[in-house]
């Protein structure tokens, strides 16, 4: 098997170094030693915002923001779902996956970060969120690992009762929060459920070709 290069190090705020390493075509961003993501396996990351806006329909204008670019699987899904009015915010906290976006993964990236439609903003999305009310038709986190994070303990409080109350805001009526994760958290899924969402969640495999590990979504709606 090809070793895997070392491309460049990021500093997450207030959290651990990632690691971007290339073999051959591939692409991986590592966290000690979990892998986060990878150019292999995108299929759930697609899937967050291809089955979103399945759930949104043909509303005008939608306004749809994405917690964490990473390596933009999920905006670019959007991207090809979403009509010429629609509007996409990207929070990204680590300014270097940007760097990585536009550098050495320029050619994967596909241009979609100069997408007319998207707004990239260099911070936190919870911060994003709590300065919206009623602003978007709906919010998609792909944020550390899901509810049970690694990368950075204050990526935990988007999933507390104060954080989800704070997305439920910022979403407008009949709006779609869609949250990935590793896997299933029964006591997350109470919690959204608590904090008076209708919860869908769904098992989404891996890899584009329906196989590999198991992804969860939780899609929340905002009845009113």
């Amino acid at each position: 098997m090809q070793p895997r290069e070392l491309i460049d190090t990021a500093a997450v705020p207030g959290g651990e170094e990632l690691r971007l390493y290339r073999r051959g075509a591939d692409f991986m961003i590592v966290l000690d030693r979990n892998e986060l993501m990878s150019t292999r396996m995108n299929g759930s990351e697609e899937a967050l915002a291809t089955m979103t806006c399945d759930r949104l329909g043909a509303r005008p204008a939608p306004a749809l923001l994405i917690g964490g670019y990473g390596m933009g699987f999920t905006l670019r899904a959007a991207l090809g779902r979403l009509g010429a009015d629609a509007r996409v915010t990207v929070a990204e906290l680590v300014p270097q996956i940007v760097a990585w976006a536009r550098g050495p993964m320029a050619e994967l990236t596909a241009s979609c970060l100069d997408d007319p439609r998207v707004r990239l903003i260099e911070r936190d999305v919870a911060l994003a969120i709590a300065e919206a009310p009623g602003a978007y038709d709906a919010i998609l986190l792909d944020v550390d690992n899901g509810p049970d994070g690694l990368t950075r303990q204050d990526n935990d409080r988007l999933y507390t009762a104060q954080g989800l109350a704070a997305a439920r805001r910022a979403l407008r009526p009949g709006g779609v929060l869609a949250i990935w994760s590793a896997g299933p958290d029964p006591a997350f899924t109470r919690r959204l459920a608590q904090a008076g969402f209708a919860v869908e969640e769904v098992a989404v495999r891996a890899r584009q070709n329906g196989k590999g590990p198991r992804h969860v979504i939780w899609f929340a709606a905002r009845s009113h």
